[in-house]
């Protein structure tokens, strides 16, 4: 979202960059990056969508993502997920109309919902929801859910279908090489799709390029893991060591990314030191004051443990 901010023309009162996130991410930190914070909560009690994830758990996730719809401040927005990186600029989506995607790598037909313009409405959230309680996902997450709610999308208008080069997936630079070869300069967003996202290797901040195993095929092309690394490290480190998240730099970083699974920043070789217990009020004040430690006890999977409690 450095980049995005750096790379924007027209960043004024008619057009904002705000953050949807859940209770795991530090609040004080992304609002020294961002116009507006929003947090959400899907299991806000008595609400529609705290009723649907009852009938459906599974959909956790999936809905949290569906608030962007809530948004009814906004006329137009640009949904893009936590695992894109912005290239250049891209104010021209606001020119597009709802829903605008581009193809699924994977099944053409169907768009990725990775990046996408839509109009906030409370009626299309409130029919999201309904969809996800009656008939869920065909995939289990958003994008099979959207491309239901949306499904003339592959044949009814043609111009909301977005370039590729607006959601480059990460994968297809290695299946599909000589397309990238041809076109990848002219790429707007890369989409770090799969399971192994960039913060999940190592990075060395004296050669800045990671580091990792051979046969692993996206790093044949590393350029946009190494421009991931290089924006973190420049822009976002700073900002976690001055509020306290990071010590030093040169150590061994944990992070905890918001959809529960733990990665590891490498910068060094050995890890830090473990961190003294907190009691329960020392807790509690630090989450009152946005700094939850989304790296250990509060981490996504801890949370999930003890609501799961709760719901059994």
């Amino acid at each position: 979202m450095y980049l995005l901010s750096s790379l924007s023309n027209s960043r004024d009162e008619m057009q904002r960059q705000f953050f949807f996130c859940s209770m795991f991410l530090s609040r004080k930190v992304l609002e020294t990056v961002f116009d507006e914070v929003i947090m959400v909560d899907v299991l806000d009690s008595g609400d529609s969508a705290h009723l649907t994830l009852m009938k459906r758990p599974e959909l956790g996730i999936t809905l949290t993502k569906l608030h962007c719809w809530s948004l009814t401040q906004y006329s137009k927005c640009v949904f893009m997920d936590a695992d894109t990186l912005v290239l250049s600029n891209i104010d021209d989506l606001f020119e597009r109309e709802e829903l605008s995607a581009a193809p699924d790598p994977g099944w053409p037909d169907c768009f990725n919902s990775g990046v996408f313009v839509y109009q906030p409405s409370i009626e299309t959230y409130n029919q999201l929801l309904h969809l996800a309680s009656e008939q869920g996902s065909f995939d289990g997450g958003d994008q099979g859910l959207l491309n239901t709610y949306f499904s003339g999308w592959a044949t009814t208008d043609i111009t909301k279908h977005l370039p590729f080069v607006y959601n480059l997936s990460s994968l297809s630079i290695y299946s599909y090489l000589p397309a990238f070869k041809a076109f990848g300069k002219n790429a707007k967003v890369v989409h770090f799709l799969g399971r192994t996202k960039p913060w999940n290797y190592t990075y060395n901040p004296q050669t800045k390029s990671v580091k990792c195993e051979s046969q692993d095929p996206i790093v044949s092309h590393p350029e946009f893991l190494n421009l991931w690394w290089d924006t973190f490290t420049t822009n976002v480190l700073p900002l976690l060591q001055h509020h306290g998240l990071v010590k030093d730099a040169g150590s061994y970083l944990m992070m905890e990314h918001v959809t529960g699974a733990l990665s590891d920043l490498s910068f060094g070789e050995a890890p830090p030191a473990s961190q003294p217990s907190l009691s329960s009020e020392e807790r509690k004040e630090r989450w009152e004051q946005g700094q939850a430690d989304y790296m250990g006890a509060d981490s996504f999977d801890n949370i999930k443990r003890k609501l799961d409690t709760y719901l059994q």
